[in-house]
C-alpha cells in the first residue's frame, strides 16, 4: 500500500508539469488519465484503512476518516477532468472562429488552465494523506495559492477581483489557522516535550493529558481559520464571488472538494479536543457556526441573480449541515456527515457542470435571461434538474439518506432543538433552489425573445453529470458494503476522538 500511497502522492503533479509542456490534445487526455488512475487508486485503499490506518513514505498515512475525503476529491476529480474535454471543446471552436491569434492565445489559456487544476487536484489529494497538522496545514495553503490563481485565470476584472478578495480572506483566516496549530503544539509539549512532529497518533494518544485552555483555543482558531476555507459564516464572504468569476471546471472543484479538504481540517482538531476535553465544547462551537451558516445560506438562496453564486450559496448550506452534524456528535449522525461529503461532492459538482452548459448555451450567468432550459438541452437540462433535485435532499439521492441520518442522529443525541432547526432551514433552502431552477427549466421566454438552438454544446460535457447522477442514486438507494464499513469507521473515530 506504500506504492499506491507515493502514486497518489505523486501523480496529479506530475501530470501538471507534463501538461505544461504537452499539446493540448494531450494535456487534457493526460488530466483524464490522471483523474481515473487517482480515483482507482484511492477505491483500492478503502479494505486496507477500513482496518486500520495505512502509512507510508515517513509523512503519508491515510485512515477512515481520511479515506472519505480522499474518495469525495478523487472521484469529483476524475469526473471534472473529463467534463473539462468538452467545455474547452466549446471554447476552442470559438477561439478558432476568431483566427490564429485567438486560436494561440486560447492555448496559451488551456495550458495554464490544465497545468493549475492538476496542481490544485494535487493539493487537495495530498491534504487527507498527509500525517501530521503541520503539513496538512502546507497542503491547505497550497490550495489557496493555486486555486486563487485559477479564479483570476479569465483575466477579467470581475476574477482579478474575485481572486483578490479570496486571498486577502482565505490567507488571513490560514494565519489564524497556523496560529491555532501552534497553540496547539504548544499543549502538546507539556506531554510529549519540547520537540515534537505534530504527527496525529502521538497527538492523539497524548491528548488526554494536556491542558484544557490552549486545546480549547486551538479549537476554535481552527475553526475560525480553517473555517474561512469551509466557507462558515462569518468568514464565507469570499466565496460566492470566487465561485461566480472562476471557469466552471474550477467552480465545481472549489465547492465540490477544496471546502471539503478544509473541514476535513477541522474535524483533525474536533478528534484532539474531544480526545482531550471531551465532546461537549467542540460540539457547541460547530452548532453555533453550523447553524448561522445554514442561515444565512438559506436566506440568500432566496435572492440570487447569478448561477454560480446560487450554487455557491447552496454550498455555504451544505458545509453548515456538516458542522451541525458533526455538533451533533451521535454515530448515526457522523457516519451520515461523511456519507455527506461524498453525496455533495458528486451533487454540487454535478450542479456546477449543469451551470457550465446552461452558461454556454444562452451565453449569459444571469439567471433571468436563462429561460426554457428543457427545451433548449434535451439532456443537461433535465439532469440539471436531477442535480438540483439531488441537492434539495429528494429522495432517492444520497444526500437525502445522509440528511435523514444526520436529522436522526440529532434526535438520538438529545439535540431535538438543532435537529429541528436543520430541518426547517433545508426545507426553507429547497424553496430557493427549486424555485430558481424552475424558472431556469420550465418558464417559458418572455414575448418576443428567442430561445437558444436546441442542442448540447458538447455530448462530452453531459457524460461526467449523467456518471453523478447514476453514483448518487446508488448510493442513496443502496450504498455497497464496503463504503458502508469505511464510513462506520471514520465515524468511530470522529466519536472516539481517536
Amino acid at each position: 500500500m506504500t506504492v499506491v500511497l507515493v502514486v497518489l502522492a505523486t501523480l496529479p503533479l506530475a501530470v501538471a508539469v507534463a501538461t505544461f509542456v504537452a499539446p493540448f490534445r494531450l494535456s487534457r487526455w493526460l488530466t483524464v488519465a490522471s483523474g481515473a488512475a487517482s480515483l482507482a487508486l484511492a477505491l483500492l485503499l478503502v479494505p486496507a484503512v477500513t482496518r486500520g490506518a495505512v502509512s507510508g513514505a515517513g509523512f503519508l498515512r491515510v485512515d477512515a476518516l481520511g479515506e472519505v475525503f480522499l474518495l469525495a476529491t478523487s472521484a469529483l476529480y476524475a469526473l471534472t477532468a473529463l467534463y473539462a474535454v468538452g467545455y474547452f471543446a466549446a471554447e476552442g471552436r470559438a477561439a478558432r472562429a476568431g483566427g490564429p491569434d485567438a486560436a494561440r492565445a486560447f492555448h496559451r489559456y488551456s495550458a495554464r488552465f490544465y497545468a493549475g487544476f492538476n496542481v490544485f487536484a494535487w493539493s487537495m489529494i495530498c491534504a487527507p494523506l498527509v500525517n501530521g497538522l503541520a503539513l496538512l496545514w502546507i497542503a491547505v495553503e497550497i490550495t489557496t495559492v493555486v486555486s486563487a490563481l485559477l479564479v483570476a485565470l479569465d483575466n477579467t476584472d470581475g476574477a482579478a477581483e474575485a481572486a483578490w478578495k479570496y486571498v486577502l480572506i482565505a490567507s488571513s483566516g490560514l494565519g489564524i489557522a497556523l496560529l491555532a496549530t501552534i497553540v496547539l503544539y504548544y499543549a502538546g509539549t507539556t506531554v510529549l516535550g519540547g520537540s515534537y512532529d505534530l504527527a496525529f497518533e502521538p497527538l492523539l494518544r497524548a491528548a488526554p493529558r494536556m491542558p484544557a485552555t490552549p486545546v480549547r483555543l486551538a479549537f476554535v482558531l481552527a475553526v475560525v481559520g480553517y473555517g474561512t476555507k469551509v466557507g462558515l459564516f462569518p468568514v464565507h464572504t469570499w466565496l460566492p464571488d470566487a465561485h461566480a468569476e472562476a471557469p466552471t471546471p474550477v467552480s465545481t472543484l472549489l465547492s465540490g472538494a477544496l471546502l471539503a479538504t478544509s473541514f476535513y481540517a477541522v474535524l483533525r482538531f474536533f478528534q484532539i479536543s474531544v480526545a482531550a476535553l471531551g465532546p461537549a465544547f467542540p460540539q457547541v462551537v460547530l452548532l453555533v457556526f453550523g447553524v448561522l451558516s445554514l442561515l444565512l445560506a438559506a436566506l440568500y438562496l432566496f435572492d440570487q441573480h447569478h448561477v454560480k453564486r446560487m450554487l455557491a450559496y447552496s454550498s455555504i448550506e451544505h458545509m453548515g449541515i456538516l458542522a451541525i452534524g458533526v455538533g451533533f456528535g451521535a454515530p448515526l449522525a457522523l457516519a451520515g456527515v461523511l456519507l455527506h461529503v461524498i453525496g455533495h461532492a458528486l451533487a454540487k459538482g454535478a450542479a456546477f457542470m449543469g451551470a457550465g452548459v446552461l452558461v454556454h448555451a444562452f451565453g449569459t450567468k444571469e439567471l433571468r435571461r436563462m429561460r426554457g432550459g428543457m427545451d433548449v438541452l434535451p439532456w443537461s437540462g433535465p439532469l440539471f434538474l436531477l442535480a438540483i433535485f439531488a441537492l434539495c435532499a429528494m429522495p432517492p439521492f444520497s444526500i437525502f439518506r445522509s440528511e435523514f441520518e444526520i436529522v436522526l442522529g440529532g434526535f438520538q443525541a438529545g439535540r431535538g432543538v438543532g435537529a429541528s432547526i436543520l430541518v426547517a432551514l433545508v426545507t426553507f433552502a429547497f424553496f430557493g433552489l427549486s424555485l430558481a431552477a424552475t424558472r431556469v427549466l420550465f418558464q417559458p421566454a418572455p414575448a418576443g425573445s428567442a430561445l437558444p438552438r436546441r442542442h448540447e454544446p458538447s455530448p462530452i460535457m453531459v457524460v461526467p453529470v449523467l456518471l453523478a447522477i447514476v453514483m448518487l442514486a446508488w448510493l442513496g438507494i443502496h450504498p455497497p458494503a464496503m463504503l458502508t464499513d469505511l464510513l462506520a469507521a471514520g465515524a468511530a473515530q470522529l466519536g472516539a476522538g481517536r
